[in-house]
């Protein structure tokens, strides 16, 4: 689900990217009022994703199971 995510929102959230992220151009996540979210770290003033605890288990689930393997 994409909704906005405003920029002041953006800099009270607590942004971390993954430690593989050498590059620094990465995606970010927070959490925040119960919701996950993530945006480009290229682009932190722009809209960011927005997904419920449980959709972001779900992916995180999925992930760990290989389900987007084929993807890259």
């Amino acid at each position: 689900m994409s909704l906005p995510f405003g920029a002041e929102q953006g800099r009270q959230a607590a942004w971390r990217r993954a430690s593989f992220c050498a590059s620094g151009e990465c995606v970010e996540v927070a959490q925040q009022n119960g919701m996950i979210f993530m945006r480009d770290s290229k682009e932190p003033d722009a809209r960011a994703l927005q997904y419920t605890t449980e959709e972001w288990r779900s992916f995180v689930r999925g992930v760990k199971a290989g389900e987007f393997d084929d993807l890259g």
